[in-house]
């Protein structure tokens, strides 16, 4: 594992390409907020922008914070290019948890929020539980193993779990579970290798 900070290494991987994803939403994340009503969201470790902006075209106010610099500034380019509204894309750069916006928020999102360098993703998903609101949700899409042409070694206690992510939730919010399993998708690595990839998925609703 390199001993790169976190910063560091994040910035250093959206520096050194022109584009490091695809632009487009996560299906998953997408699939699963298509039936909610709009309000105020939050998407942690937002990268380029692709879930934030898909959210504000369909009526959300977004929140995007990432580590890296350049991959905020490029998604504040993609938003300034749709013609927003005020306030309906936003991006801003910060460590999480501890400059994670304050709440209430209807919905938090965080799609593979995991990383080769240090990060206390635990951490980050228990303060964003407590910024959902009372009837928001929290939806977490994770790698449930490390694909095939990953060059970082992952050993099985390093990924995560259904039952770990819960029990990081904060222990005074009570959730309702509406999605919580393991999903396979097809995928396609960077030199043209194909292979099925599990991720691990939880929604979660808050009751009080």
């Amino acid at each position: 594992m390199t001993e790169a900070s976190p910063k560091d290494f994040w910035e250093n991987r959206y520096a050194d390409s022109e584009r490091v994803w695809s632009g487009r939403v996560n299906p998953t994340m997408s699939s699963l907020v298509t039936d909610l009503s709009a309000g105020r969201a939050l998407d942690l470790g937002c990268g380029e922008g692709g879930d934030v902006l898909w959210l504000a075209h369909r009526g959300w106010k977004a929140i995007g914070v990432d580590i890296s610099e350049t991959a905020v500034a490029r998604a504040q380019s993609h938003a300034e290019a749709e013609d927003f509204e005020e306030g309906s894309a936003e991006f801003f750069v910060g460590t999480l948890p501890e400059e994670m916006p304050a709440g209430p928020f209807d919905l938090i999102t965080a799609s593979f929020l995991q990383s080769p360098v240090a990060l206390d993703r635990l951490e980050i998903l228990s303060a964003a539980a407590e910024r959902v609101s009372i009837g928001g949700c929290l939806l977490v899409v994770s790698h449930a193993s490390a694909p095939p042409w990953s060059q970082h070694q992952h050993g099985p206690d390093e990924m995560p779990t259904l039952e770990g992510d819960l029990e990081a939730l904060h222990p005074r919010v009570a959730w309702e579970v509406e999605v919580g399993e393991l999903r396979e998708r097809s995928a396609v690595g960077p030199d043209g290798q194909e292979a099925t990839l599990e991720d691990l998925v939880i929604l979660a609703r808050r009751l009080e």
